[in-house]
């Protein structure tokens, strides 16, 4: 282990997913201190709830695998992606993976020795590097375990991140010299310093009622950035997954594209009773793909991109009347998939449902945040005004808006933008590291403010902003729906905003404040764009 290179400056990274904790571990190793900010246990990211994979080409040399990565990235990304980014990224993955290697992920191996490829929605050949289906929770394992014991590492769990402190108070060109942080266990909130300060907090998917994120996603960076004066872009891409099993539960559960990658198929009520009579009529059982609506909205059927897939399912449970559709996998190898998906299959069990035997109820679901803090080609964010480097501040992992998906991120890309940009930072800052700043800090000031007495105002308001969200600001939109989007969230933010100023913070308000200005955000972007693109489809500008 490599000791300290010096102590005269201090790092900070807020967010423990693998953006965040593939950053901490790089700095660590060549000698920097790192402290990691987290609201809960560093495992509880959206990192650790990914199933699916991180896609990447591991032979440099396969120029035909990589021109497929980056085209079908491209296409993806309904002509929004950033080229140079793109391409860069792609051509980095295979670095990328070998860190993770290094580190100690393990990825699901052939019975040859070789890495099993999976293959997912949009993608034009199996290029997805997995752990079965609990990747992300692999990922967290390996990078957890080695940031527990680095010696150049100080994880701070439940601590939740209130907001930036500017280096000068209203001059976002200043920089950032800490951050104001709630200690969940004394409730208390205090000051920490840092010389350069790192958003790797994730996404916002708290936002709707139906989400495959789980709680601490509530898209604290995104906004503690923007009050601190930072650009936002594209934020009324919001990929929902399509496939999120549609089951009273304590908590989300999505089922991984790779499931339709081995041969899953959506199919409605009526489409499920066709195929079933078609196979009793045969004798056998046939493939249900001829009898999926998907197909009426893409030649690729079920294994369109996550657009695509979600808006047709969307729109045929809203012409049938119907709550969810259907994943069917009763034509597939049961053995095989209880093999390559045992968490689903045991999750599947809790509710009566057989993999590869029962047809499986799905509805969309809120998942990934395609917009966030705009940021370069290292990670650095913008300062909303000028377009400047925004100084001493970093954004990577979902938080950030690096211009790889473009309107519509493409299945496993996600992992692979994080730990790549996770890199950058880490490098840059390496090679240029950060000059330590002088001034005191200010303290949080709770003079005159009193305990929050009753949280029925709080839960009430956290149900209205996602239900207003839900109905007004989902998968399919229109300008009426989002204007009174737009004056709903203005009432509550009044509301939440009075309680902000009178009560000492707790998690909830902290939470929902952050919840109230990101909806608003969002809903903005929407109401400001004139053509349909990606992910953001409103009804209103489809031209006859």
């Amino acid at each position: 282990m490599l000791m300290r290179t010096s102590d005269a400056s201090q790092i900070v990274i807020i967010g423990s997913g693998i953006a965040g904790l593939f950053c901490a571990i790089r700095l660590a190793n060549a000698g920097h201190f790192v402290k990691v900010i987290t609201k809960q246990r560093p495992i509880d990211s959206s990192t650790n709830w990914a199933q699916g994979g991180i896609a990447a080409i591991l032979d440099k040399t396969d120029g035909i695998g990589l021109t497929s990565h980056i085209e079908d990235t491209l296409k993806s990304g309904g002509g929004q992606c950033d080229i140079s980014v793109v391409n860069s990224v792609i051509n980095e993955a295979s670095d990328r993976i070998q860190d993770l290697l290094d580190i100690g992920v393990d990825f699901e191996k052939d019975v040859d020795g070789e890495f099993h490829l999976a293959k997912e929605g949009g993608h034009s050949s199996r290029r997805i590097l997995h752990s079965k289906d609990a990747t992300g929770k692999e990922i967290e394992r390996a990078l957890s375990q080695t940031a527990e014991h680095h010696e150049n590492i100080k994880l701070m769990p439940n601590n939740l991140a209130i907001d930036l402190i500017q280096c000068e108070h209203g001059n976002p060109k200043a920089g950032i010299s800490g951050v104001w942080c709630l200690d969940q266990t004394t409730q208390t909130v205090m000051t920490v310093h840092a010389d350069t300060l790192i958003l790797a907090t994730g996404g916002f998917g708290q936002l709707w009622s139906q989400t495959t994120n789980p709680s601490v996603a509530t898209g604290d960076g995104l906004a503690m950035a923007f009050r601190a004066g930072a650009a936002v872009k594209n934020l009324a891409y919001i990929q929902f997954h399509p496939t999120a099993l549609a089951v009273k539960s304590d908590r989300p559960f999505l089922i991984t594209e790779a499931m339709r990658g081995e041969g899953g198929v959506i199919l409605d009520k009526e489409g499920l009773s066709k195929w079933q009579t078609q196979c009793k009529e045969n004798g056998r059982i046939i493939s249900p793909e001829p009898y999926s609506f998907t197909l009426k909205y893409s030649k690729m059927g079920s294994m369109a991109t996550r657009d695509i897939v979600a808006r047709a399912i969307d729109r045929q449970m809203k012409i049938t009347g119907d709550s969810h559709a259907f994943l069917v996998t009763s034509h597939l190898d049961e053995n095989l998939l209880n093999s390559h998906f045992p968490t689903i299959s045991s999750r599947l069990e809790r509710h009566g449902l057989k993999l590869g035997h029962d047809p499986l109820p799905i509805s969309p679901a809120a998942h990934y945040a395609v917009g966030g803090l705009p940021v370069d080609d290292i990670g650095r964010p913008f300062v909303k005004e000028s377009g400047e480097i925004f100084p001493r501040l970093f954004a990577i992992g979902e938080v950030a808006c690096t211009g790889m998906h473009g309107a519509n991120r493409l299945a496993s890309n996600s992992l692979l933008e994080a730990v790549v940009y996770a890199a950058r930072a880490a490098e840059h800052i390496i090679s240029n590291p950060p000059t330590k700043h002088q001034n005191e800090l200010p303290d949080w000031r709770a003079d005159g403010l009193d305990n929050l007495s009753e949280h029925t105002p709080v839960v009430h308001d956290k149900n209205e902003l996602r239900q207003t969200m839900t109905q007004e600001v989902g998968i399919v939109r229109r300008f009426s729906r989002l204007n009174r989007a737009a004056r709903r969230l203005v009432l509550l933010g009044q509301e939440v905003d009075r309680l902000w100023r009178e009560s000492i913070p707790t998690r909830s308000i902290v939470e929902l404040r952050n919840l109230i200005l990101v909806g608003q955000l969002v809903t903005e972007d929407a109401l400001a764009r004139k053509e349909n693109c990606g992910l953001h489809f409103n009804q209103d500008l489809v031209k006859e």
